[in-house]
């Protein structure tokens, strides 16, 4: 069973796979399959948390997080997901549910992530005397600030996910059929990510013709091993 320990723990992890993202440490923390494995590991349900990472991974392979592009931010979402699914009896009911309570998560994230943008490049802007004199409390301060900024974030979006997550739990999916075949859309769309990412990324020329040759060798192994 999740108790209170449990749902702090998961609470501290989201806001640091949160900051991870971005601010520090950059360690791939904030990976949806990294994020949800120590999830379920606080949870109690290692295996649930593999299984949502895998899935959610699907979505952010996709994903990089460079420059000023808009991303989701996949963390908080993820671990909200890990607690709907952990213990539960029949996981595959659940995991369509879960994984779209991610979905919902990380694209608030992405929002977020701009607003932060926007206000660091006030403070920037607000300093820009100091910056430009070299001046290193100036720059501390900033640094620090942002960080900050960044953490409350996280801890914010963790904090709804977990709250949706108890909703989920307590409400359920509708019936044990929709919530699995809920699960089999998640997946295919997943794949369907993934696939449109591989075949956005490799173009035209021989990357796509490598591509295809690797696919099609993994299928015929698939099938015959």
């Amino acid at each position: 069973m999740i108790g209170g320990a449990e749902l702090w723990l998961l609470l501290a992890w989201g806001t640091i796979v949160a900051v991870d993202l971005v601010s520090m440490p950059q360690v791939l923390l904030a990976r949806p399959l990294v994020a949800a494995a120590v999830a379920g590991a606080i949870a109690g349900d290692v295996g649930a948390g593999l299984a949502v990472g895998l899935l959610l991974e699907l979505f952010a392979l996709d994903v990089l997080p460079v420059g000023a592009s808009r991303y989701p931010d996949y963390g908080p979402g993820t671990v909200g997901a890990v607690l709907v699914v952990a213990h539960q009896p029949s996981p595959l009911v659940w995991m369509g549910a879960a994984a779209g309570l991610a979905l919902v998560v990380a694209l608030s994230g992405a929002a977020s992530m701009q607003w932060l943008r926007h206000r660091i490049a006030r403070d920037v802007q607000a300093h820009a005397d100091q910056l430009g004199a070299g001046d290193g409390a100036a720059i501390r301060m900033l640094h620090l600030t942002s960080i900050g900024r960044d953490a409350v974030r996280g801890l914010a979006l963790t904090v709804v996910a977990l709250l949706l997550a108890l909703l989920l739990r307590e409400t359920g999916p509708l019936d044990d059929l929709t919530g699995t075949l809920l699960s089999v859309v998640a997946g295919g769309a997943g794949l369907a990510a993934v696939v449109r990412g591989a075949v956005r990324n490799a173009g035209r020329g021989a990357r796509f013709r490598w591509l295809a040759a690797g696919a099609g060798a993994g299928v015929l192994l698939s099938v015959f091993l």
